[in-house]
C-alpha cells in the first residue's frame, strides 16, 4: 500500500519520546526539536491526537521539558521510574504506545509513530491490516531495519538535523583539518596554495 496523504486526512501521532531523546543524544550531541517533527510527520492533514510518553524522574527535572510539549499541543502521559532493588531501572511505554495505536486505529486514518523500535514491527502489521495507514518518523540510523520497510512511509530525520535537532552544529571542521593535513603531507605544501 502507498503512503496516502489528503487535507482531509485525521491523524494521530504517538511519540516514542526516550527513543528520540536517546538518538539525538547519542548520534548529533543535541536534542530533539519536538515542533518541527510533529509538523512535518503531520504535513497539511488534520491532527486528531499527538501524545508523547514520557517518564518521571525522582528528581522531576523533566517537568519544564513537559510543560514545553504541552505548549505545542502535544498531551502528556506519564509514568513514574521505576527502581528495582540492587539500582537497576525501567521505563518502558511499548505497551502503552500499542494499546493506544489499536485504540486509535478506527478513529484515524493514519498512526504516525515516532520512533524506530523495532518492537513495533508488529504494532505496525496489525495497525495496517485494521486499514489504517502507518508512517514512521525517526533518525534512520538508529531505527530498525525491518520497520522501516513494515510501515507505508518513512520520514528519516538524519535528512535535515539542522531543522530537527535543537543546537545541532555539524562538526565539519575537524574533518576538513584531518583532510588538510592528509594533503599537506602527500604534496608537501599548504592547502591554501591550491
Amino acid at each position: 500500500m502507498g503512503v496516502i496523504r489528503h487535507p482531509e486526512q485525521r491523524v494521530a501521532i504517538l511519540i516514542d519520546t526516550q527513543n528520540l531523546y536517546h538518538s539525538a543524544k547519542n548520534l548529533y550531541k543535541s536534542k530533539v526539536n519536538f515542533g518541527n517533527v510533529v509538523e512535518t510527520a503531520l504535513g497539511d492533514r488534520k491532527l486528531i491526537r499527538a501524545l508523547s510518553y514520557v517518564v518521571n524522574t525522582e528528581t522531576g527535572e523533566e517537568n519544564a521539558f513537559f510543560e514545553a510539549l504541552e505548549k505545542l499541543g502535544i498531551e502528556i502521559k506519564t509514568k513514574d521510574l521505576q527502581i528495582f532493588f540492587g539500582g537497576a531501572k525501567k521505563a518502558d511505554w511499548d505497551v502503552g504506545m500499542a494499546v493506544d495505536a489499536i485504540k486509535l486505529a478506527h478513529k484515524v486514518d493514519a498512526i504516525i509513530l515516532a520512533t524506530g523500535d523495532g518492537d513495533f514491527i508488529p504494532l505496525a502489521e496489525y495497525v495496517k491490516s485494521q486499514g489504517c495507514q502507518v508512517e514512521a518518523i525517526t533518525f534512520g540510523r538508529s531505527a530498525s531495519g525491518k520497520f522501516k520497510e513494515t510501515v507505508d512511509d518513512f520520514i528519516d530525520l538524519d535528512e535535515d538535523p539542522n531543522r530537527f535537532l535543537i543546537g545541532y552544529k555539524p562538526n565539519r571542521k575537524k574533518g576538513n583539518r584531518g583532510l588538510r593535513s592528509q594533503i599537506q603531507k602527500v604534496v608537501g605544501t599548504d592547502t591554501d596554495d591550491f
